[in-house]
């Protein structure tokens, strides 16, 4: 990259706040990949004003970042990006990490910040950014977010670019509520290199790391969306339907996990798998595939959504059967992928499968190449990003 294409750019995530392996991957392939392309990057995260500080120690949340600093400070030291992070505790009024003494002059000299999730406060040193994108990872949520809560919608109108991986909701073909956003499709970026493919272990499990609720339940208008435990009934009694063991490294308390383990789910504590980025790549690994419910909001909206988790098993060569959520009106199910509205065609998925695994294997990976590689979904968010700002509409 000359140096005239070469960009400050500041990726706002989530690691330090929320210190485990399978949601860090995530935010940490934004800084990645960017930074394979070329450009100036810096990690940065706010503690928020509220407690929202995970130690997994601990078990607890509060405003203590103690354990999310150290896991922060081991995870960017082992992928290159050491001095190239920052965190603001809010409660303390001070900076954290390598670049407390250059802070300021990062921010004032930044070109583009990407707000992954929006969950990140834009403060006054960041107010001044001229390109500030909002990517938004739980699309129908948040358009009905947008519409219903006044402060998420302050802190969206902060930005004047506007992203979703709900990439039908641009199209036009999703059931969500019109808010006014102007939003543009983009995907979860895989840093290719960072995924081995390998042989998938024909005695592995098909597994998934999931939330049964993650948060409440939204109703808008004549839609009710819903969380995975919603979709998740139908799908009940697999177990005892399939010759294949089915294990999901399951969270959230109110998880019926007796009646989960009667009809054959084997469960572990998502705690193990997610210790740390590695950690969850090794679980993946050890997965003869996926196999996983979407949440009922994004399967009822049709928005398009895939997830992130999923595109990492894809790239690490190991085959998803996943509910459908319209997704496959841009990315094609059948070969490596296999998508599912019904448990008949659950069925018929695993079936396929174990007919041919090694080229299920091979067409994950390939799928993953085609329509997850970061260095195109990077490059085309920072050219859309760094357009001129977006204009939003009063909701319909």
């Amino acid at each position: 990259m000359d140096e005239a294409s070469r960009l400050r750019i500041l990726v706002l995530g989530y690691i330090v706040r929320r210190p485990l392996g399978g949601g860090t991957w995530p935010t940490l392939q934004y800084a990645l990949g960017l930074k394979r392309l070329g450009h100036d990057v810096y990690f940065l995260e706010d503690s928020e004003d509220y407690p929202c500080c995970y130690d997994p120690q601990r078990h607890i949340t509060d405003e203590d970042p103690t354990f999310g600093l150290d896991y922060a400070a081991r995870v960017f030291d082992r992928t290159g990006l050491g001095n190239r992070w920052a965190y603001y505790d809010a409660h303390e009024k001070r900076w954290h990490g390598p670049c407390v003494d250059r802070i300021m002059d990062i921010c004032s000299g930044a070109d583009l910040l990407l707000n992954v999730a929006g969950i990140n406060t834009i403060r006054p040193w960041l107010a001044g950014v001229p390109h500030r994108a909002y990517i938004d990872i739980d699309p129908a949520f948040e358009q009905v977010r947008q519409l219903t809560d006044g402060d998420r919608r302050a802190r969206a109108l902060q930005h004047n670019a506007f992203f979703t991986i709900g990439e039908n909701i641009p199209t036009g073909k999703a059931r969500v509520p019109d808010d006014g956003i102007p939003w543009q499709s983009t995907r979860n970026p895989v840093v290719l290199d960072c995924w081995q493919a390998t042989p998938p272990p024909r005695s592995g499990k098909f597994t998934t790391v999931m939330l049964w609720d993650s948060y409440p339940s939204r109703d808008f208008g004549a839609y009710h969306y819903g969380m995975k435990s919603e979709s998740f009934g139908p799908y009940m009694d697999l177990p005892r339907r399939v010759e294949w063991a089915l294990e999901m490294a399951l969270g959230s308390p109110d998880a019926p996990r007796p009646a989960l383990r009667e009809a054959g789910w084997s469960l572990v504590n998502p705690l193990v798998p997610t210790k740390d980025p590695w950690s969850y790549q090794r679980y993946i690994r050890d997965s003869r595939g996926e196999f996983t419910v979407a949440k009922h909001g994004y399967v009822v909206s049709r928005c398009g959504w895939f997830s992130e988790r999923s595109a990492h098993y894809l790239a690490s060569g190991r085959p998803v059967i996943t509910q459908e959520t319209g997704f496959s009106d841009w990315l094609p199910a059948g070969d490596g992928l296999l998508s599912f509205s019904t448990p008949e065609e659950a069925l018929d998925a695993f079936q396929q499968i174990d007919r041919n695994l090694e080229h299920h294997s091979r067409r994950a990976r390939a799928l993953a190449e085609e329509y997850f590689d970061s260095d195109r979904i990077l490059t085309r968010l920072v050219d859309l990003a760094t357009r001129g700002p977006a204009v939003i509409r009063d909701p319909e």
